[in-house]
């Protein structure tokens, strides 16, 4: 929200600078992103006045005027603005002026021949308005010339934009700012105090407000204000809204917007004739808040047909959609300028309902957004009266009639107790004077009391108190822990002691974390960028959906991580960015017999070339990587973690092709999948040849790792000694793994069996019907010494043994 400092000043009285008021704000929990100095914006402007106008003897567009300035000689300025002629008061640049939002130095300079000596300013060139049809007339008369334009202009002010947190509604407004900081300084609050009103004649107009859920209404007044008359507001007030970023419209619109910045009460003025003709009736007209039905549309003020469904809060005419309440106002029934009679709307409505009826049409307002946070209910009659007054003396309306349906609760009963003990022990001391002692208790009542409560000590307790909240704070403070953070707010958090608990330990990473990060390392490692995605996903084929979702399209929780990642893949082969080889790390959602359930995956995705550089080598073709390539990837993250994962046939994730897809398992648990992506999805997405990817279970994963070497790694030293080679070739079923005959062979060979390599395999002549032949490479080493072919042939034929006996293969060397 933007706050003038000098409206501010206006309501209570502080002296502080703009930028130690800024500080001070910040410090007590209401942040200010920026501050704006308007003062800038037209530094060096004057008020001048066109004592002559002649044409430009050279140019038929521009004019020479004659302009005094309170100086010995009138200053001869160029002017090609169409509205300039003499007897006028205006804004002159001076020579030697910069004008930051035109970015233009002004200088004497000869113009078409004529001298010029100064700029007469438009709106837009002292950063008033976009666009300016000509030069800036002012209103008043006999002003002072020479004198600083800026008081004119309402450019000697200062714009703070504040952020308040979702539990400051109070201050949304310039009331609620004024007693924050009446608060903080010990400033004296002015506040407006508007007029009872008086109606004329009652009985005049048949209005009756009805409210169909007085929890969604807690209170309307309708107001018949005869004989306004719709022309542009006052200059303050124009440049007051301008100032707080709103767009003046007309006087009867303006003074509710007035009133909301002021009082941070929403209102909505009707034209009472189209509120007729809607309602179809002229002799009496029922306004009614009440919910929609699914069958009925309403055209906004910004000029969209909105579907209407039961969740949106409206206002009716007669059972006639006229407004979405709390949000905005329908387009037949605006006050324009042929408008005479108005019915002025100052309503309560829930905070939950608005919010979820601005949700359903996606449409957000300044009035949605206070109501969203909370209304003070006691002040809606000021701010009421307040727009009365306004309007009335600037639009020259009389009020008629007024009508109201209130279902507040009592409030003026609650209090809270609070404990000055309770104080101490969460707040700890305060430095004072050098002493660190316990914040006093006058401090503590004086703070409260600045805030606006009201303190009653409890009999028989010297140190307790009954502390009743104001009207404007009630949804903020309602527990003694919030009465306490008050006190430390205001008192200051700076000036509490530092403490650190008696027993203290040093903090560190969870083991499970830092499981996690070193798996991401060796990820990283291999080559594959570490993606990050939207647990929320569309609801197609999700399990856990949300309650409350913020948007439709993303209302459920992702099963798996791989949708994701192929999508991803795509969407950057798409944006011409290649091969997205990458992981992710994140969590899922499932349902469980019922229950929720959620855990950390991995899943990766691989394809493209892998020596793109070498290109040239092959007359610039692409070398699609191979699915033993993509494994090869996949395996040395599993020899870096240590981990040993076994391969089997798997054919039921839809997404992978069959005969080129694995299912992985360590120690008898299934740990994921891994295979090449379908031809069928691949070309639905249009993803290049040969795809591979893979999801893990990172649960299985972390049970398995041995802790204390992945976290504390062990060097192991290399064998000096060479290696010996045999080679091991035969017949075996096509139903057998070669995971299982490489996990045979490493069993029988024991420790001097270093390695096992699959060098061939052949299917066809000379090969028995039902089988293959398989060669492999078997590497054995020693540590402490060459072996020679008396330590090796044992060893060796050990394996072909267990080999013909577990698989009964037919040996060929």
């Amino acid at each position: 929200m933007k706050i003038s400092v000098n409206w501010l000043r206006e309501l209570v009285n502080v002296t502080l600078t703009p930028e130690a008021l800024a500080d001070l704000l910040t410090i007590a929990g209401l942040e200010v992103d920026e501050i704006e100095d308007r003062r800038q914006w037209a530094d060096g402007v004057v008020i001048g006045k066109i004592i002559d106008r002649q044409p430009h003897p050279n140019a038929d567009k521009l004019s020479v005027c004659q302009v005094d300035i309170g100086a010995e000689t009138p200053s001869t300025i160029v002017c090609g603005a169409p509205n300039a002629k003499a007897d006028i008061y205006v804004p002159v640049a001076t020579l030697g002026t910069y004008l930051p939002k035109i970015d233009l130095k002004i200088k004497s300079a000869k113009l078409r021949g004529v001298k010029s000596e100064g700029m007469i300013c438009s709106l837009a060139e002292v950063g008033l308005a976009k666009e300016s049809a000509g030069i800036h007339i002012f209103e008043e008369d006999n002003l002072q010339l020479g004198a600083d334009a800026r008081p004119f202009l309402e450019l000697d002010d200062v714009i703070l934009d504040i952020s308040p947190t979702a539990n400051r509604a109070d201050a949304m407004s310039m009331i609620g700012v004024a007693r924050e900081v009446a608060a903080l300084t010990g400033g004296e609050l002015n506040l407006p105090q508007p007029p009872e009103t008086t109606l004329s004649d009652p009985q005049t107009y048949p209005l009756t407000v009805e409210v169909s859920d007085g929890n969604a209404c807690p209170t309307y007044i309708g107001t018949i204000i005869e004989g306004v008359k719709i022309a542009p507001s006052p200059d303050w007030l124009q440049q007051r809204l301008e100032a707080a970023g709103v767009r003046p419209i007309n006087n009867v619109v303006d003074i509710t917007n007035l009133v909301l910045l002021e009082w941070g009460q929403p209102l909505h003025a009707f034209d009472r004739q189209k509120l007729e003709t809607v309602a179809g009736n002229k002799d009496h007209l029922t306004v009614r808040a009440r919910f929609a039905k699914d069958t009925e549309t309403l055209k906004t003020l910004d000029g969209q047909e909105r579907k209407l469904n039961p969740v949106n809060l409206l206002i009716t005419a007669n059972d006639t959609p006229v407004a979405l309440a709390g949000v905005m106002g329908g387009e037949e029934t605006e006050v324009a300028e042929e408008t005479q009679n108005i019915l002025l709307e100052a309503a309560l409505f829930e905070q939950v309902t608005i919010r979820r009826s601005s949700r359903s049409q996606s449409l957000r307002s300044e009035a949605s957004a206070r109501y969203e946070r909370g209304i003070n209910q006691s002040e809606l009659e000021l701010a009421c009266r307040r727009a009365i007054a306004l309007i009335t003396e600037l639009a020259g309306g009389t009020p008629v009639t007024q009508k109201m349906s209130d279902h507040r609760p009592d409030r003026s009963a609650e209090s809270i107790e609070l404990r000055l003990d309770r104080i101490h022990h969460v707040l700890g001391p305060v430095e004072k004077d050098g002493q660190r002692i316990n914040i006093a208790g006058e401090d503590v009542e004086r703070i409260l009391s600045d805030l606006g409560c009201t303190l009653t000590p409890v009999s028989g307790e010297n140190t307790v108190l009954s502390v009743t909240i104001p009207s404007y704070r009630y949804r903020d403070l309602e527990r003694e822990i919030d009465l306490i953070e008050e006190v430390a707010r205001l008192y200051g958090y700076d000036r509490f002691c530092d403490e650190l608990p008696d027993k203290t330990e040093a903090g560190g990473l969870s083991i499970e974390y830092q499981t996690q990060r070193k798996v991401r390392e060796v990820f990283r490692g291999v080559g594959l960028t570490e993606l990050v995605q939207y647990s929320l996903v569309k609801p197609e084929k999700a399990e856990v959906f949300l309650s409350n979702p913020l948007f439709a399209e993303y209302s459920a929780l992702r099963t798996n991580l791989l949708d994701g990642i192929i999508d991803a893949f795509a969407y950057n082969q798409s944006q011409g960015n290649g091969a997205l080889n990458g992981f992710e790390i994140g969590r899922i959602f499932r349902k469980i017999d019922g229950e929720i359930a959620e855990w950390d995956n991995i899943a990766g995705i691989m394809g493209g070339d892998l020596l793109p550089q070498g290109r040239w080598t092959r007359s610039g073709k692409a070398n699609p990587m191979s699915w033993f390539e993509a494994k090869g990837i996949l395996e040395r993250v599993f020899q870096r973690l240590g981990v040993s994962v076994e391969y089997r046939q798997d054919s039921e994730d839809e997404r992978l092709q069959p005969g080129r897809t694995a299912a992985l398992w360590l120690q008898g648990q299934k740990l994921g999948i891994f295979g090449q992506i379908h031809p069928q999805l691949r070309q639905e997405k249009d993803l290049m040849d040969e795809v591979y990817a893979f999801e893990l279970d990172f649960r299985c994963l972390s049970k398995v790792l041995n802790r204390d070497s992945l976290l504390t790694p062990h060097f192991q030293s290399y064998s000096s000694y060479p290696a010996v080679e045999r080679d091991l070739a035969f017949f075996a079923s096509l139903d057998v793994p070669v995971a299982n005959l490489t996990k045979t062979m490493n069993k029988a060979g024991g420790k001097l069996l270093a390695g096992v390599e699959l060098f061939d395999d052949y299917q066809g002549q000379n090969v028995p019907e039902g089988q293959r032949s398989l060669a492999f490479s078997l590497a054995y080493r020693s540590g402490d010494r060459t072996l020679t072919d008396e330590d090796v042939e044992p060893v060796h034929d050990k394996i072909r043994k267990a080999l013909v006996k577990q698989f009964a293969v037919t040996l060929r060397s």
